[in-house]
Formats: C-alpha cells, sequence, structure tokens
C-alpha cells in the first residue's frame, strides 16, 4: 500500500513503530560492537569475535533503510498538514 494510500492515523503510527524499532535495534547493534570489540582486544582466541563484528556492520544497513522510510512517511505526514 502507497504512502498517500494510508490515513493519517496510520502513517503517525507506522513513525511511532518505526522510531521505537530504530532506537532498540540501534542499541543492541551498539552493545553487540562494543563486545565484539573488547573481544577481539582481549582475548586470544579472536575468531568468534572477528565474525561477529560482521553482523551489526551488516544489520546498520537495516537502520538506514528505515532512516529512509521514516523520512518518506515525515514527508508525506508535512504534505497533508
Amino acid at each position: 500500500m502507497k504512502l498517500n494510500e494510508k490515513t493519517t492515523e496510520r502513517l503517525a503510527e507506522e513513525l511511532r513503530a518505526l522510531k521505537v524499532v530504530n532506537s532498540v535495534l540501534i542499541g543492541l547493534l551498539s552493545i553487540l560492537f562494543m563486545v565484539t570489540v573488547y573481544g577481539l582486544l582481549k582475548k586470544n582466541d579472536t575468531g568468534v569475535f572477528s565474525a561477529l563484528i560482521v553482523v551489526p556492520i551488516a544489520s546498520s544497513l537495516i537502520v538506514l533503510s528505515s532512516f529512509g522510510k521514516m523520512k518518506k512517511i515525515k514527508a508525506e505526514l508535512e504534505s497533508r498538514k
């Protein structure tokens, strides 16, 4: 369904949900990144940590795409005012 076909209330709900999901995801990815960097610096066996560092970096693309969607929703809400 296109953004211009959704109600204003539905767009506002989606925007709030995206903000919450992005906040949680950013927090979790930050923690995972810090843990993997700590493991790389402090542990002798770095195989697991070097493999894990890819996860937060790759998952950050999800956050970036969500920010793009949030920007489109905000623009649509502004155009309706």
